[in-house]
């Protein structure tokens, strides 16, 4: 829901020096993804607090910054004890929090995922509103629609069968799924997309479907475990020798106009990997 400044404003679109001034000055994000928006819509100043998964597992692109300011755990307490004038979570996580906040009459916009690019429109417009930056909301959005325009005009070769696959066992995204838009924007062919939503691939079953190219997400790739192991095999070192790509997992999972730029990006490198394998 938006904080009640944000639906006052809605009305009173002749006075927007009245709608800046009320705007929250002090948001804190719980959730993964509405870091990664704030980061993108507020000056650090205005940003409370962040999720401490943006330090870590966040977008590349804004971790510096993200390293610079304060990181909370999803508990009521680290939000009560901040005051922020705003606080945003997902649907999904810290629960318990949210519960406690809505009781204690903290205001808190509850964010819905985003599995496409109208998803990503309609989360961006309502944080950008929430926080008094609808404008730069809207910069935002038409930058996403720009590059995805591009994206369609100048589509290479024929579609590279792709999959995201890090090790036996693990969760490949399916159709209907924010990631399947990345990849399908991006020029390629979801090999997971046999499935809907989220689903396991052992080993026996990637080398049936035979994908041309393997999208293995960073933080399993940073992290060693007996699933990465997977990735390691013999088989998979000789028939995909070249052709294993990592990718940000925070940005191909969450709503956030960024994501269009990621798939301009893995277009750029699938097309590194059809020239080096010499795929048609």
């Amino acid at each position: 829901m938006h904080s009640l400044w944000s639906l006052f404003c809605a009305g009173l679109l002749l006075v927007p020096q009245l709608c800046a001034a009320a705007a929250p000055q002090r948001v804190m994000s719980l959730n993964l993804c509405a870091d990664q928006l704030l980061l993108a819509l507020l000056p650090e100043q205005r940003i409370a607090s962040l999720s401490w998964l943006s330090q870590t597992e966040g977008d590349p692109y804004w971790l510096t910054t993200a390293q610079r300011l304060p990181a909370n755990h999803g508990t009521a307490e680290e939000v009560l004890a901040m005051h922020p004038d705003l606080v945003i979570a997902g649907a999904y996580t810290t629960g318990a929090t949210r519960r406690l906040l809505a009781r204690a009459g903290t205001p808190l916009l509850v964010l819905p995922p985003a599995q496409d690019w109208a998803g990503i429109r309609v989360v961006t417009r309502q944080v950008a509103a929430a926080v008094g930056e609808s404008a730069r909301g809207e910069q935002l959005l038409a930058q996403m629609d720009e590059t995805l325009l591009q994206l369609q005009q100048h589509a290479s070769g024929s579609p590279l069968r792709v999959i995201a696959w890090s090790g036996s066992g693990t969760d490949v995204p399916g159709r209907d799924t924010l990631f399947d838009a990345i990849l399908t924007a991006a020029g390629a062919v979801n090999v997971g997309a046999a499935v809907a939503g989220r689903a396991d691939f052992d080993l026996e079953r990637l080398l049936q479907l035979r994908p041309q190219v393997l999208l293995r997400g960073a933080a399993y790739a940073a992290t060693p475990s007996l699933r990465g192991e997977a990735v390691n095999h013999r088989v998979i070192r000789k028939l995909y020798a070249g052709a294993q790509l990592t990718y940000p997992e925070a940005v191909y999972g969450c709503g956030v106009p960024r994501a269009a730029q990621m798939a301009l990006q893995l277009r750029q490198q699938l097309s590194a990997v059809r020239s080096l394998r010499s795929l048609p």
